[in-house]
């Protein structure tokens, strides 16, 4: 990036242009060089689509995006600048990022003229919410077992980030103390000048003491602006680097507690249908043994039933021939409805049995 603008309200600054002169020499792309105009919100778009799709990649922190008025004021081309190579740095170390660097939303930052179409692509609100929600259960919920080797980069993580803290706010205070000597040293200086001018037999040495107190204060200015413009920023990025890779952890813990919720839940449903299995197998077998009993017993029963029937009427039909024959009928006939009722009755035993063989 080497051309910006700036733009800012009431209370806040920050840098919202910032002109982009691509060359590459990718075959991925059309052209060698392009232009593009970015926002700080682009570079918000971009960071959030390579988390969504590389959430355990560590990628660059982006500087803060708000900044309080009075600092702004105070430094303001300072800010501007650091901002600047804030945000090339963010893009060299995507550029320099076997996997990152191929991601095809950093193709479409670099190389497209307009983000607002593949902006509307990105997941929707409710899509979003959905995904914090579970990650936040799956934060509550925690970890059964944590690798050791993600173990101890946990805790090298939170030390990293606490003595990166530490060491930031002790270089702010020591360019704090420089700061306030430089303003001293800028004050003895005319002062040792003026003193010169009114003591003729201490001129010499009060203004070799004079030109030594100047030369300090120049030295002191200029190891705060080496400070200011290198140790702070770098120490601040990996401030917030720290803070990245501690969001890199929870994700990859928020992933390991999914995989381990649904491990979970797939051997609670196997165990609950290996359960319903052996209920549904009992069952059979309770099935199969109630239903022999039960049809043995119901055999039994109905020929019995059916015998004593077919019995019952085969006597009836015999005694009514007897009863017809000896009235009305001559013994021919009489003695062929005894033979019927004879063969009636063997009939009705005979099936009444046969069914015992099925």
């Amino acid at each position: 990036m080497n051309n910006y603008q700036q733009n800012g309200d009431d209370f806040f600054l920050y840098v919202l242009n910032q002109n982009e002169h691509i060359k590459t020499t990718c075959s991925e792309f059309d052209s060698s060089e392009y232009e593009v105009r970015r926002r700080y919100q682009d570079f918000l778009w971009l960071k959030s689509r390579l988390e969504e799709n590389y959430p355990t990649l560590i990628i660059h922190p982006l500087p803060e995006k708000f900044v309080m008025k009075s600092m702004v004021e105070r430094f303001n081309d300072d800010f501007i600048e650091t901002r600047r190579k804030a945000l090339h740095r963010f893009l060299n170390r995507i550029t320099e990022h076997p996997i990152l660097s191929c991601s095809h939303h950093f193709k479409v930052f670099l190389t497209e003229e307009e983000l607002a179409p593949h902006r509307k692509l990105g997941p929707g609100f409710l899509s979003r919410m959905s995904e914090t929600m579970r990650a936040m259960a799956n934060s509550v919920r925690g970890l059964r077992s944590k690798l050791e080797e993600f173990a101890v980069m946990q805790a090298y993580v939170d030390d990293f980030s606490n003595k990166m803290c530490s060491v930031d706010k002790v270089t702010h205070r020591i360019i704090k103390e420089h700061r306030e000597y430089m303003d001293e040293l800028k004050q003895y200086g005319p002062t040792y000048f003026q003193w010169a001018e009114s003591e003729e037999l201490l001129a010499e040495p009060l203004k070799g003491v004079g030109s030594c107190v100047e030369r300090c204060s120049k030295e002191t200015e200029e190891q705060i602006q080496h400070l200011s413009e290198v140790l702070v920023p770098t120490l601040h990025e990996y401030v917030l680097c720290a803070d990245t890779l501690k969001a890199v952890m929870r994700r990859r813990d928020n992933i390991q507690a999914e995989f381990e919720a649904k491990n979970e839940a797939l051997a609670s449903r196997t165990t609950d249908k290996e359960m319903e299995v052996d209920d549904l197998a009992d069952r059979v077998e309770q099935a199969n043994n109630a239903l022999r009993g039960d049809w043995s017993r119901w055999r039994t029963s109905m020929r019995a039933d059916l015998k004593s029937a077919f019995i019952s009427t085969a006597a009836k039909n015999v005694d009514y021939y007897e009863k017809v024959s000896l009235t009305y009928c001559p013994s021919s006939l009489y003695a062929v409805c005894l033979q019927t009722s004879r063969t009636l009755a063997s009939w009705f035993f005979r099936a009444a049995v046969l069914p015992h063989r099925c």
